[in-house]
């Protein structure tokens, strides 16, 4: 996947995110959020993406808090409803149909109404 193709670790993460290539910087909240080597790690790259100029990197930090609510079993409720919340109403649709998709893994994960 992306710069992800011969696997990822958190040395590879952090040189995507240092060059700030859009287009290898959209795969980093997939691939942390679906095996997350540490919780807060991982919901802090989301956390960073989740109100990036580029859409597309907004998008998939937004649905990897789905995932990490599947992987982890918890989030941190104050720091991650307001960024969905706001994804719900992105004037991208990309966004906002992602955001729908997270709102709807974490409120069955973990119990949130939205």
């Amino acid at each position: 996947m992306g710069p992800f193709a011969d696997g990822w670790d958190e040395a590879k993460v952090e040189a995507v995110l240092a060059r700030g290539d859009p287009r290898e910087l959209l795969h980093v909240p997939i691939v942390v959020s679906l095996d997350p080597p540490e919780a807060a790690w991982a919901e802090a790259i989301c956390h960073r993406l989740a109100t990036h100029a580029d859409a597309e990197v907004r998008a998939n930090a937004i649905l990897a808090y789905g995932h990490l609510a599947r992987t982890l079993g918890v989030l941190d409720e104050a720091r991650v409803r307001p960024l969905i919340e706001a994804a719900l109403n992105d004037a991208d649709p990309r966004v906002r149909a992602n955001a729908e998709t997270a709102a709807s893994d974490i409120s069955f994960f973990l119990g949130w109404d939205f």
